[in-house]
C-alpha cells in the first residue's frame, strides 16, 4: 500500500482505539494502570501502520487492519487482567476469517484460504494440548487466539506460523529471564502470555519475509 494509505491507517485504528476506550474498560471490569495509559491506542496506530503495510488489496487491508485493532485492545486487557475475553475474540474469527474469505473471492486465493485456516486449526490444537499439559501456564483464552493468529501467519506461509509460533515463546522466555533477573518476579509468578502471541506472529511475518 502506498505511504499515505499506511499513514491513514495507523491514524484510523488508533482515532477507534481512543473511542473504544472506555469499553475496552468496562470488558475488562477490573481497574489497572494498563487500561489508563493509551497503550492500546499505541498498538492500535502500529498495528494500522503494519496491516496497510502488509496488504496487497482493499479486503486483505479490512482484514489485517480489523484484526489489529482486536489484537491491540486484547494485549492490553491480557496485560491488566490476565484474560482474554470472549466478548472481542468470537467477533474477531468471524470478521478475520470473513474479510479473508471475501479477499480469497476476489483474487482466486483459494489455496491461500485453506493454508490460512489450516495454519487456525494447527495452533487451535497444538495450543489446547499445551494448555491440557500445562493449565498453569496458558488458558483456553490463549487457545482462542492461536486459531487467529495462526490463520493470519498461515495466510503467509507455513514458515511464518512457524516463525510466529517460535518467536512468541522466545519472546516470554526473554521476559521471564528479565524478570526474574531483576527480582520483579520469582518462579510462581504469573504474566499474560497473549501479548507475545500477538507480538511473536508480528516478528514471524517480518521474519519470514512476504507471502509464500
Amino acid at each position: 500500500m502506498p505511504p499515505l494509505t499506511i499513514v491513514l491507517t495507523a491514524l484510523v485504528l488508533g482515532v477507534a482505539a481512543v473511542v473504544l476506550s472506555g469499553w475496552m474498560r468496562k470488558v475488562a471490569a477490573e481497574e489497572s494502570w494498563w487500561l489508563g495509559i493509551g497503550l492500546h491506542v499505541l498498538l492500535a496506530g502500529f498495528g494500522g501502520a503494519g496491516a496497510a503495510a502488509l496488504a496487497r488489496n482493499e479486503l486483505e487491508l479490512v482484514a489485517f487492519g480489523g484484526l489489529a485493532l482486536a489484537l491491540a485492545l486484547l494485549a492490553v486487557i491480557d496485560l491488566a487482567t490476565f484474560r482474554l475475553p470472549d466478548v472481542i475474540t468470537g467477533p474477531t474469527y468471524l470478521f478475520f476469517y470473513g474479510a479473508l474469505v471475501a479477499a480469497a473471492a476476489t483474487t482466486d486465493g483459494w489455496g491461500q484460504l485453506g493454508r490460512a485456516a489450516a495454519g487456525g486449526a494447527v495452533l487451535l490444537v497444538v495450543y489446547f494440548v499445551l494448555a491440557f499439559i500445562n493449565p498453569a501456564g496458558l488458558g483456553l483464552g490463549d487457545v482462542k487466539l492461536a486459531g487467529i493468529l495462526g490463520g493470519f501467519l498461515g495466510w503467509f506461509g507455513w514458515l511464518h506460523v512457524l516463525s510466529g509460533t517460535l518467536a512468541a515463546f522466545l519472546l516470554s522466555g526473554l521476559v521471564a529471564i528479565v524478570l526474574l533477573v531483576t527480582r520483579r518476579a520469582t518462579l510462581k509468578t504469573e504474566f499474560p502470555f497473549g501479548p507475545w502471541m500477538i507480538a511473536g506472529a508480528g516478528v514471524g511475518v517480518l521474519w519470514a519475509g512476504g507471502p509464500t
